[in-house]
């Protein structure tokens, strides 16, 4: 593999997370601190535009900094001027860039702020890119004081969903029109945040997560808590459903889906439980566990992208030792290609999301790096 490490910014924070930010400091003294607010970014998620060999990315910033492009012809960073429709509150694009039919990219704003914010942030825009000729602009806000975890887009409806956060609900916004409805909720708020990374499509149309129980009548929800359901356009209806990811150990309960991912051989698949890999059945939403790839440490498998018909590509551990890996889907395998660091040392954290261009170049996100400024790694890979 050949690895690069392309850096925005690269600020050394040492371990000023662990003594002093985590659990102590709130919203606002993020905002107030001019290196956090500005060089602590996440690289979040990111669409490939084989027109112009741009990466588009969703960036997390304290300081409202949240859309730039990685142009791979110059190997340089490009400021798209979001400075002039940004918010003080606009965050990050966090799993939300689509290609619309009309060849604008399209993405969605997720927050920071707290509760107490409510009434002074507006709500996560829709906000429209034309990489044509720069254009740029908020295009509507679909639920005012909302904001928007993800989004996936059905370009026969030409409708962009959208995965609310807090409170935690699914909308749809019709981009000919502008007009957006709230389809309804998938989180009750009793055992945490229901929501994985991402929403996504079935060949059908219908828009995949995950719901949560309430129980209401004890102190805990309990292990089979997590469920899946999916936003199904024909019935125009959120469906329900009892069944869930089952645990690698076969014991009761149920795993909640980290990410959705839809390769175009009719199933859905899912990860959880430590970046385990699942198959799915959209009409029964019956889950089938693959697989664990590293399951002697802390990992996650929060995205894949497809490289050809039954490969994908994917990015197994988390906290500095992330080890890429082709992924055979259809037969439920996977070989591990090696550790992610640069010629330097430098190691991957962890990832977020990652793309794939034309000649096969991976572009993987880092995100929530405590020690530094997080980078965008370049990989190419061969054979």
């Amino acid at each position: 593999m050949n690895i690069i490490a392309h850096k925005l910014y690269d600020h050394d924070f040492g371990n000023q997370w662990f003594n002093e930010v985590e659990d102590h400091w709130d919203y606002e003294d993020f905002k107030r601190d001019p290196a956090w607010r500005r060089e602590w970014i996440s690289f979040d998620c990111a669409l490939y535009s084989p027109d112009d060999e741009h990466i588009y990315l969703g960036i997390t910033s304290f300081d409202a900094d949240i859309f730039k492009a990685f142009d791979r012809k110059t190997g340089q960073f490009v400021d798209l001027g979001y400075a002039k429709i940004a918010d003080p509150y606009d965050a990050k694009f966090h799993r939300s860039l689509a290609r619309g039919n009309d060849g604008c990219i399209y993405g969605a704003i997720a927050l920071l702020h707290d509760l107490d914010h409510y009434w002074d942030a507006p709500g996560g825009a829709i906000v429209k890119y034309n990489p044509r000729n720069g254009d740029l602009a908020k295009f509507c806000i679909p639920a005012p004081h909302i904001y928007i975890q993800a989004t996936a887009y059905d370009a026969s409806r030409n409708v962009l969903y959208g995965l609310c956060f807090p409170p935690e609900a699914i909308i749809a916004s019709d981009l000919g029109s502008g007009e957006a409805r709230n389809l309804g909720p998938i989180g009750p708020g009793i055992a945490g945040m229901t929501q994985g990374e991402n929403i996504v499509l079935d060949d059908q149309g219908c828009v995949w997560c995950n719901w949560g129980l309430t129980r209401a009548w004890q102190s805990a929800p309990g292990v089979d808590a997590w469920r899946l359901c999916k936003y199904d356009p024909l019935q125009d209806r959120i469906v329900y459903y009892k069944t869930g990811l089952p645990l690698p150990d076969g014991s009761h309960g149920f795993a909640k889906a980290e990410t959705f991912f839809n390769f175009g051989d009719g199933f859905i698949y899912a990860s959880g439980a430590g970046g385990s890999l699942y198959r799915i059945d959209p009409e029964s939403a019956q889950a089938e566990y693959l697989f664990t790839p590293t399951p002697d440490r802390p990992s996650r498998l929060s995205s894949m992208v497809k490289a050809g018909d039954g490969i994908a590509y994917g990015v197994t551990g988390r906290a500095g030792q992330c080890e890429l890996m082709r992924v055979d889907y259809k037969d439920g395998a996977f070989e591990k290609l090696g550790p992610i660091r640069d010629e330097a040392g430098a190691a991957l954290w962890q990832n977020h999301d990652i793309v794939i261009a034309k000649d096969g170049t991976l572009y993987i996100c880092e995100n929530d790096n405590p020690y530094r400024s997080s980078y965008l790694w370049e990989i190419g890979v061969s054979g």
